[in-house]
């Protein structure tokens, strides 16, 4: 593949260009050592050749600096910019893919914007998604791209989400647990979850600024980087519990949504959901659901970023293995070889396989066959 110009360069999210890691580097030569020889991986089921599609890719776009130059945005988007590490080229980006076996990347961009006035929002999601569709579009089919979307101002979401999929190709909608502070499942949403009903979309659910956002800030700090470690898989479970609880999937019993990091913590301990209001029915006489709260895990697609066979064994057993994709969170070295990690899960059939390695977001992403 010929070099790229600079505006098709993907940087990654500022986290590890800050801590001074190189993105993807260290992906690399995890999946090297899986994949020695340098060729492409082959992933095969029952010796059949499986395409792997990874949900939960990270990327910054370099264009969208000018427009956030001299507003509130600007210091949180350069930590990424002004690293003087070289960020990963479309090249990098794809040799580290061959060398895991993943066929498919779907990239996302971590919220920053939720704060953004209008305006601003809107000229910021424009040169995303725009310079996001341009880079997917010369990737070869290697690099779809999930819409970034002013979820803050629904209405306008709902657009950047239509005008995204339906005009530039892209292929689902990125959005963060929360909007300053306010749940996804109050009713001002609404409108934004009838588009992506309408749409068919699939969502990309990436928390950001987890340690604030769950109000738990004081108790995260010391060692060990709580506020990732159980800050980020925390603020989406309390996201997707308010989601069922307050009835939002209820309005729209087909929505797509997929939560990255497993699902957080609700497939670990979901019967305490369905226990909690026959053991204090008078905290629960306003809740109106028209099914089991675990009912709705079923509804709830997850990536399989949960590193341990037993642990994506319970996963697949809890929400069902047609609704776990592969999450790698690439540009940070967690998953080392996501493939082998479903090959080795020997309670899942060969069919379950298949959809966890890429034959369910295949069908929610609309790939060619």
């Amino acid at each position: 593949m010929s070099s790229l110009p600079r505006r098709s360069f993907l940087q990654l999210a500022a986290g590890a260009a800050a801590a001074g890691i190189c993105p993807g580097c260290g992906m690399r030569r995890a999946f090297a050592q899986a994949n020695p020889g340098g060729a492409r991986r082959r992933v095969e089921v029952d010796g059949k050749r499986v395409r792997v599609v990874d949900v939960h890719c990270h990327c910054v776009i370099p264009e969208a600096l000018a427009v956030v130059e001299g507003t509130p945005l600007e210091k949180r988007f350069r930590a990424g910019l002004d690293s003087k590490l070289n960020n990963p080229s479309m090249e990098d980006r794809i040799a580290t893919m061959d060398a895991a076996g993943i066929d498919v990347e779907a990239m996302s961009i971590n919220e920053f914007w939720y704060g953004a006035d209008r305006d601003l929002a809107r000229r910021l999601i424009d040169v995303q998604n725009e310079n996001l569709a341009t880079t997917c579009k010369a990737s070869n089919g290697r690099l779809p791209g999930f819409a970034s979307v002013a979820l803050q101002f629904p209405e306008l979401a709902a657009e950047q989400l239509e005008v995204g999929m339906k005009q530039l190709g892209l292929v689902g909608g990125a959005i963060g647990p929360t909007v300053e502070g306010e749940e996804l499942s109050s009713p001002r949403f609404d409108p934004f979850w009838a588009k992506c009903e309408e749409l068919d979309a699939l969502l990309f659910m990436h928390p950001q600024d987890s340690a604030v956002a769950t109000g738990v800030d004081k108790r995260l700090r010391g060692k060990g980087y709580l506020d990732n470690t159980i800050g980020n898989p925390l603020e989406t479970t309390i996201a997707l519990s308010h989601l069922i609880f307050e009835g939002t999937f209820d309005r729209f019993p087909t929505l797509r949504l997929c939560a990255s990091h497993g699902g957080g913590y609700l497939a670990s301990y979901a019967d305490r959901s369905d226990a909690v209001c026959e053991t204090f029915p008078f905290r629960c006489k306003d809740v109106t659901l028209k099914k089991k709260p675990t009912e709705y895990l079923k509804q709830i697609y997850v990536d399989s970023l949960v590193f341990t066979p037993e642990a994506l064994r319970h996963l697949a057993a809890v929400v069902g293995p047609d609704h776990v994709m592969v999450g790698t969170d690439y540009g940070f070295n967690w998953s080392k070889d996501p493939a082998s990690l479903v090959l080795s899960t020997p309670e899942l059939s060969p069919d379950d396989k298949v959809a966890i390695l890429g034959g369910t977001a295949a069908k929610l992403l609309r790939l060619p066959a």
